[in-house]
């Protein structure tokens, strides 16, 4: 599988398909790589539902165990980082515009993506998306120090785990609130249209999600719950592709 390089960062991503552009942001936290889709990560493989129709475009997160995407722990903009790499990649494969899908830290990213670059992200579907709990405030610094910080270290000399607390504090301790990337009056103003696969646990609140889609002016929400089985699975992901073929532009 290729690589998109700028200067020191090399990202490692995947095509599979063609038509209109579809960006999909694995799940994982920090670890999100490419094989989430088909992993317990991935609670369908996006890759294979919807590349009869759309050019899939997936990568491995920087710095992400398992994958082999790198470049430098950015301490002050983590999640402008992340940003420039996926907007990067798709600018790198003549993708000036697309629709894009991301489950869990891809909600957040997501966001962010929408933020930075309105008028290249057509539509997006956020698929059991991370966001702040007040129950369980440091969740994601607590379990990205322990779970990928120390081996973000070994493989890399020059990071540590100094860098590593740093980092995770800009990208959540100091963002505490709703979906860490942007703020409530950001999503009630956002016309980009907007689907919602809301999850229950802990890291991934049903109340951030839905109250995301209850801002946002141009947003629908799937059924609740939908992993609870196979048959509901599939009408989730029917959703998802409903939603996403309405707002593939036009060809003419």
């Amino acid at each position: 599988m290729p690589f998109y390089d700028n200067g020191d960062v090399h990202i490692h991503y995947a095509e599979a398909g063609s038509g209109f552009p579809l960006l999909l942001l694995p799940g994982g936290g920090l670890n999100a790589n490419m094989s989430a889709w088909s992993s317990r990560y991935g609670p369908f493989d996006a890759m294979r539902e919807f590349s009869d129709h759309f050019r899939c475009i997936t990568l491995d997160l920087r710095n992400a165990a398992g994958g082999q995407s790198t470049g430098a722990l950015e301490t002050d903009r983590p999640r402008a980082s992340h940003a420039d790499d996926q907007l990067g990649l798709m600018r790198h494969l003549g993708c000036e515009r697309f629709l894009a899908l991301g489950c869990c830290i891809g909600g957040p990213l997501l966001w962010n993506l929408i933020r930075r670059a309105p008028d290249r992200v057509v539509a997006a579907v956020m698929c059991q998306p991370s966001g702040y709990s007040p129950e369980h405030p440091t969740i994601f610094y607590d379990n990205n120090r322990k779970n990928w910080g120390p081996a973000l270290c070994e493989r890399e000399p020059s990071i540590t785990m100094a860098m590593v607390e740093a980092f995770l504090d800009a990208m959540y301790t100091s963002r505490a609130d709703f979906v860490f990337t942007v703020t409530r009056d950001f999503v009630r103003n956002c016309r980009t249209p907007v689907l919602v696969m809301p999850d229950d646990i802990p890291p991934h609140p049903r109340a951030v999600a839905m109250e995301s889609a209850a801002l946002a002016p141009n947003a629908e929400a799937t059924r609740f719950p939908w992993k609870d089985s196979p048959a509901h699975t599939a009408q989730a992901v029917a959703h998802a592709r409903r939603f996403l073929r309405a707002h593939e532009p036009s060809a003419g």
